[in-house]
C-alpha cells in the first residue's frame, strides 16, 4: 500500500500528524480573510487545510470554539509584532518612528490582516472570552507605547494605528507614509 510517497504494510496507518491541528487554525484564518466569518465552515477549513472534515470536528468540538483559537492566534502574532517593533525603539523619537512602521509597514498595512481585523473586532463584540484577549491586546499596545508616551497619548497611538490602517484600505486618497509621520508626531507632542 502505497500513501503520499510511502510504502506501508497491509494494515498499517500512516503517522500521527503531528502538524495537523496547526494547519487547521492557519486554514481558518486564510478561509476568514476570503469569506468572512459569517461564511467560514467546517468543510471550507477542511478543504484549505487539506484534511478529512472529521479531523477538523476532532480538534475543536464547535467551529466557535475553533474560531476562538485561530482569532486568540491573530492576535498573540499581531500584539507580538507590536511589541517587538516598540521594543527596538530607544527613545520617543524613535517610539515615534515605529508607531509609522507599524501603521504604514508589514504590521498593519496587509489587506490580509487588516480584513482579518475587521472579522475579528466584530467576533469579539459578540463573544466574551475574545472580548477579553482583546482588551489584554490593548493593555500590551499600551504598555509597550507607555514606555515612551503619557497614557492618555498612548491610548490615542494605539487607537491611531489601527484607525488609519482601517480608513485607508478603503479611501480613495489613504493616507501616505510621510502624512503617517506628521500625525504620529502631533498626537505624540514631538
Amino acid at each position: 500500500m502505497m500513501r503520499k510517497g510511502k510504502i506501508l504494510a497491509a494494515g498499517t496507518s500512516r503517522q500521527n500528524d503531528p502538524e495537523r491541528r496547526q494547519r487547521i487554525i492557519d486554514a481558518t484564518l486564510d478561509v476568514i480573510a476570503r469569506h468572512g466569518v459569517a461564511d467560514t465552515t467546517h468543510r471550507r477549513i477542511a478543504a484549505a487545510a487539506q484534511v478529512p472534515l472529521g479531523s477538523v470536528t476532532y480538534y475543536f468540538t464547535s467551529l466557535t470554539e475553533l474560531l476562538t483559537t485561530a482569532f486568540l492566534q491573530l492576535a498573540n502574532q499581531s500584539s507580538d509584532a507590536f511589541r517587538s517593533r516598540l521594543e527596538a525603539a530607544t527613545d520617543r523619537a524613535t517610539a515615534c518612528d515605529a508607531v509609522v512602521d507599524i501603521i504604514a509597514g508589514s504590521v498593519w498595512a496587509e489587506p490580509r490582516t487588516l480584513i482579518l481585523s475587521y472579522e475579528l473586532y466584530a467576533f469579539a463584540a459578540r463573544h466574551p472570552p475574545v472580548t477579553v484577549v482583546m482588551q489584554q491586546w490593548m493593555d500590551h499596545s499600551r504598555a509597550a507605547l507607555g514606555r515612551f508616551f503619557d497614557p492618555l497619548t498612548a491610548r490615542a497611538l494605539d487607537a491611531l494605528v489601527e484607525g488609519i490602517g482601517i480608513h485607508n484600505s478603503i479611501d480613495r486618497a489613504p493616507i501616505d507614509r510621510d502624512e503617517i509621520r506628521i500625525i504620529v508626531e502631533r498626537i505624540a507632542g514631538t
